[in-house]
């Protein structure tokens, strides 16, 4: 009945996909064709927006990695691509499967900027330049939250310790994204709770419900 609604035009149907959680890997290829690649991140979306990233994805198998690696070092090499991309995948009983492609860098590599050695950005920026890659090691468990619709208690945030706050001077609006946070921790059990305080401070987002253990 919907199809004849829309009178029988062409259309792309995607099947549902059970999987157990929604994941990311950012890389960057130079120039020369040197790659690297970052920790897998696993992020939480609510109404198609990213709410949370934590990197490295917790209780990730290292085939896993692995095997992300191998996908977008593919994707990176056939398209002769020059800079950082996301790609972004569900983890399914059967593997890993490709959600999406972004050919940038990435709300998902946020995280980067305080909890790897070199962040995505820079990495982007070595890459166009001819220079070589910055190591891509996380520095500690990381947690990206987005700030989205209204700032919050921006004076709160900035009182909690190893808690990183980046705004983009956007007018806000709901839905748009004004900026984000990172909380980096020593363990992944201090970064549930670390993470669990910031949001707090800021309205509309939801609860962070990892399990970081």
């Amino acid at each position: 009945r919907a199809w004849g609604e829309i009178g029988h035009s062409q259309l792309v149907v995607e099947s549902f996909i059970r999987f157990r959680r929604e994941l990311s890997i950012i890389a960057v290829r130079g120039i020369d064709g040197e790659t690297a690649c970052y920790p897998m991140a696993e992020n939480m979306h609510e109404n198609g927006i990213l709410r949370f990233s934590v990197a490295p994805a917790p209780q990730l198998d290292p085939a896993t990695q692995t095997r992300a690696e191998e996908m977008v070092q593919l994707l990176l090499k056939e398209l002769d691509y020059v800079g950082t991309l996301a790609l972004e995948l569900f983890e399914t009983d059967d593997g890993l499967l490709a959600n999406e492609m972004a050919p940038r860098v990435h709300n998902s590599g946020h995280w980067t900027q305080d909890g790897a050695v070199t962040s995505q950005f820079e990495n982007h920026v070595r890459a166009i330049a001819g220079l070589p890659l910055g190591n891509t090691q996380h520095r500690s468990p990381t947690c990206m939250i987005n700030i989205i619709g209204e700032t919050g208690d921006i004076p709160g945030l900035l009182k909690l310790p190893y808690t990183h706050l980046h705004l983009y001077d956007k007018q806000p609006r709901p839905g748009r994204k004004l900026g984000h946070v990172n909380i980096c921790a020593d363990s992944y059990e201090e970064l549930g709770w670390r993470a669990m305080n910031a949001a707090s401070l800021l309205p509309g987002t939801p609860e962070f419900r990892y399990s970081v253990t």
